[in-house]
């Protein structure tokens, strides 16, 4: 299991306090029965979880176990099967450009920017219609949709700098800007005017030190707003330090679903990330 750089218990005690979600009477999201499969090939099966608002669920596994799939299935990219309902409503049916607008919302493992648009733009661009008045009710009303405009940029701005983006980097093009800075930009633009669920994959991929800090207190805010986060993640010693639940996949099949100290003390756990029993 990767572990290759310390994680601040304090900090990471503010992002999985004890009981975080065990309050909340209906879960933020459910999975239930997930399968994916590419002709004969079963990429996915009988996968089933749950995620409560202000609780992180990490979803671990060695390579090729389904993590990917497990995404795209829950975010309606792929054909699948099974049922996924946000909180009592059934979402089973909902195309991805709709999960978005029901709160459900995911930030890729690759980087993906707008180069050719300053870090502040990018923002202001996922913001949508939000920004944007139209090419009619700018012609008809060029103050409003110029005052529209602003106040798009006023927000992307205080979003930016509340997600480790800081006003330095703002007119610069994603790519000019530290590879932490990036990591952090993407997961601000998921997220975008706000999220009731949010899928991350890998967020810590190639940070350390204080990019790595910086992550952490980042999750820690989103819990405590209750934001039900589900993460995707190869470095063991974040997930344990930060997850409440841990779902592990292995081969496309659920292996094991628990809490952190559960899963360090299934055997199946540890065979299938150290190729024999403990």
């Amino acid at each position: 299991m990767q572990s290759t750089t310390s994680i601040d218990p304090a900090a990471a005690a503010a992002v999985n306090p004890l009981g975080s979600g065990e309050g909340a009477l209906l879960p933020a999201l459910r999975v239930e029965g997930l399968g994916v499969r590419y002709g004969a090939l079963v990429a996915l099966e009988g996968v089933s979880w749950e995620v409560f608002p202000g609780e992180l669920l990490g979803i671990i596994g060695p390579n090729g176990a389904g993590k990917s799939s497990c995404y795209d299935a829950v975010t309606a990219m792929v054909r699948r099967s099974g049922r996924v309902s946000l909180q009592t409503r059934d979402i089973t049916a909902v195309p991805p450009y709709g999960l978005a607008a029901l709160g459900v919302k995911r930030a890729f493992q690759q980087n993906a920017f707008f180069d050719d648009l300053s870090v502040l733009d990018n923002f202001v661009a996922v913001l949508g219609e939000h920004a944007y008045a139209g090419l009619a009710a700018s012609v008809l009303n060029p103050l409003a949709a110029a005052r529209r405009r602003n106040g798009a940029k006023a927000l992307a701005a205080g979003q930016l700098e509340r997600f480790g983006v800081p006003a330095a980097y703002h007119a610069q093009s994603p790519k000019e800007i530290p590879y932490g800075v990036q990591r952090m930009l993407s997961i601000a633009l998921a997220y975008g005017r706000g999220a009731d669920v949010l899928l991350l994959d890998e967020p810590a991929a190639g940070l350390g030190g204080e990019d790595m800090a910086a992550l952490v207190r980042l999750l820690a805010e989103l819990k405590r707003e209750g934001v039900a986060l589900v993460v995707i993640e190869h470095h063991m010693e974040l997930i344990m330090a930060v997850a409440d639940r841990i779902c592990v996949l292995d081969l496309g099949k659920q292996l094991a679903y628990g809490t952190p100290a559960e899963i360090q003390r299934d055997p199946r756990v540890r065979e299938a990330y150290l190729g024999k029993p403990q």
